[in-house]
């Protein structure tokens, strides 16, 4: 299976793309590696002893043994463990509602930040920003947001925002951008030094030195869209050039 995967990474898939099982008894969606092993991530669905295109996009992998669908689509759905960047929408006794850009808002304790008590409850007011992390998204249940980790820490969660700018793009994009040692990132960083919050859910927030600077980098993160990468750095080129 593994092997059939490999040699359909970076092809256009269709939904209803199918990959079948050759041994069926060795397959297992565990973290354990092993040849024969795959974990399927957007996109991409287990049926049984087959796996299921049911996104179309381009088919990528991550190593070891990992693949997903990456397109361009722009409506989010929420999965368990994913950051996002949600804005505060009301507050309704112990719980904030958060929208977080999928079908439903989603639910925020006050106690789900770092150092929260009974008597020491976070300052959070309704329009603020929040990055966080879905502990529960499922179809049967409300999704649940939290701003600390396992060990209840921040860990560079919570309300931020001040001075900033939000906006949105796809999420194949954003996967772009999270990936280490993303090019995007780095020819940006070169060209304007700035401050960046990423969301799985396809927000970006961006602060810059200036108003305009952080104009800049918006619009430039937004053009990278569509752009190859020879494209880009045509682009960011002449940014560059016009600034000096």
């Amino acid at each position: 299976m593994e092997a059939c995967l490999k040699k359909k990474v970076g092809a256009v898939l269709l939904p209803g793309d199918l990959f079948t099982f050759e041994r069926p008894e060795t397959i297992s969606l565990s973290a354990n590696t092993k040849a024969e092993k795959v974990i399927c991530g957007p996109g991409l669905r287990r049926d049984g002893d087959d796996v299921v295109v049911c996104k179309s996009g381009v088919l990528r992998h991550k190593h070891p043994n990992m693949y997903w669908m990456d397109s361009q689509q722009r409506r989010y759905v929420p999965a368990k463990g994913e950051s996002v960047i949600g804005i505060v929408t009301t507050k309704a006794g112990d719980v904030f509602k958060v929208d977080v850009g999928g079908s439903e808002q989603a639910s925020l304790s006050y106690l789900a930040f770092e150092g929260a008590t009974k008597r020491n409850r976070p300052n959070v007011q309704v329009g603020d920003l929040v990055y966080c992390q879905f502990i529960i998204a499922n179809k049967d249940m409300e999704p649940e947001v939290v701003c600390i980790d396992s060990s209840g820490r921040a860990n560079g969660m919570g309300v931020f925002g001040a001075g900033g700018l939000l906006f949105k793009v796809s999420l194949g994009l954003v996967r772009r951008l999270l990936a280490p040692q993303s090019e995007i990132i780095k020819d940006l960083e070169k060209l304007f030094p700035s401050e960046l919050v990423l969301g799985m859910n396809g927000r970006v927030w961006v602060r810059a030195a200036t108003v305009q600077k952080t104009l800049i980098v918006a619009n430039l993160l937004e053009s990278c869209e569509n752009m190859s990468a020879q494209q880009r750095q045509t682009l960011f080129r002449r940014v560059a050039e016009g600034n000096l």
